[in-house]
């Protein structure tokens, strides 16, 4: 008898939570507060990455998901990684080259680029430094295409997506047996939180306290225009890629600016950074604004298993969602359906101290 699973939240941890249990056998149910997609998915950056001053298990578990981008690209139809490499000169010297030297000790390739071959990857910037580091194994993807890409897919083996279906509780006392919405119980063999920022509140509903933070991250996005840069673009103070569509989104930083006093004055002043990075992007101005809040357990690090070991129960909290969710939405699958817990998950039980 195929096991019922419930995951709560459609962002790109929910849709490939989803995708995985479904194709494996599974009889999956999404059931998502609002529009698919969640809220941390539809404001993300989605740079795919290994990271950059984090420990060597979160380092691997990363690697790993990137080698499950791309088998996830040749399975999921519409999904559309794009592996455009990431050129990278936002730190001292010093900073950068104890990067590059770890990168290469830990077997990722990662290259020193001078100003000739930076403008030769982005001949469209302004001004380029003496040197800058190059990843070409990085990627970016749209977010919120590909969480409904994984969703679509995940339908086509059988589950159900509901939408506008906010779950109130967690049933159930030593057993989660299911969840509570607005139209009554819903009964389940297990049920996933990848709700994001409502996570913690919903393990909260049967007497398990994570902790965890959700700091907000502000990105402009410029009307659509021609193509201007190849790839990921990482200067001091201003992060920015464009869209498929041809967006250009900026941020401060790689997660995005923080969106203290007035949001918009913040937003509106990113996009004269932008132009004056590209040559062509004069006049593109701000198109809109977005503010997500990112799911992030205490210690900056994925919780990803079953809190207080409780049946029924199996939640996947992390940050990184678009980098690494073919990794995490694999692993749980896995767990759930053959009790097999991989390796790479060792560091990032929800057990660890982020749970009191």
């Amino acid at each position: 008898m195929p096991k019922r699973v419930i995951v709560i939240g459609s962002g790109i941890i929910g849709a490939s939570a989803a995708y995985h249990l479904a194709k494996a056998g599974a009889r999956v149910t999404v059931l998502e507060a609002g529009e698919t997609g969640g809220v941390a998915t539809r404001a993300s950056w989605a740079w795919i990455n290994a990271s950059r001053g984090n420990p060597e298990p979160y380092f691997r578990l990363r690697l790993r998901s990137i080698e499950e981008w791309h088998r996830l690209e040749h399975e999921v139809p519409g999904l559309a990684p794009n592996w455009c490499g990431g050129l990278i000169w936002d730190a001292p010297e010093a900073e950068l080259e104890a990067y590059a030297a770890e990168r290469e000790r830990w077997g990722q390739p990662i290259r020193r680029v001078t100003r000739d071959e930076i403008l030769g990857l982005e001949p469209n910037l302004t001004t380029a430094p003496d040197f800058a580091y190059h990843v070409a194994s990085e990627g970016m993807v749209e977010p919120l295409a590909a969480a409904e890409a994984l969703l679509s897919a995940a339908k086509s083996h059988g589950a159900e997506v509901i939408t506008h279906a906010p779950v109130k509780w967690l049933e159930g006392e030593s057993r989660v047996t299911g969840v509570m919405t607005n139209d009554g119980v819903i009964h389940a063999d297990e049920v996933v939180v990848a709700a994001g920022e409502e996570s913690a509140a919903l393990l909260d509903s049967v007497g398990i306290t994570l902790r965890m933070s959700t700091p907000p991250g502000l990105l402009s996005h410029s009307k659509p225009t021609r193509r201007l840069l190849n790839g990921l673009v990482m200067t001091p103070g201003l992060h920015v890629r464009q869209t498929a569509e041809g967006r250009l989104v900026a941020g401060t930083d790689f997660s995005g600016a923080e969106p203290i006093g007035d949001a918009e004055a913040l937003a509106a002043g990113l996009p004269a950074k932008v132009e004056s990075l590209a040559k062509g992007a004069e006049g593109v101005g701000l198109d809109f604004l977005t503010i997500g809040f990112r799911p992030t357990p205490a210690d900056g690090f994925s919780a990803i298993g079953r809190p207080r070991d409780r049946a029924g129960l199996y939640a996947i909290v992390t940050h990184s969602g678009v980098t690494l969710a073919p990794a995490l939405g694999l692993f749980a699958a896995q767990e759930l359906l053959t009790g097999t817990r991989d390796a790479l998950l060792t560091n990032f039980h929800p057990d660890r101290p982020v749970l009191t």
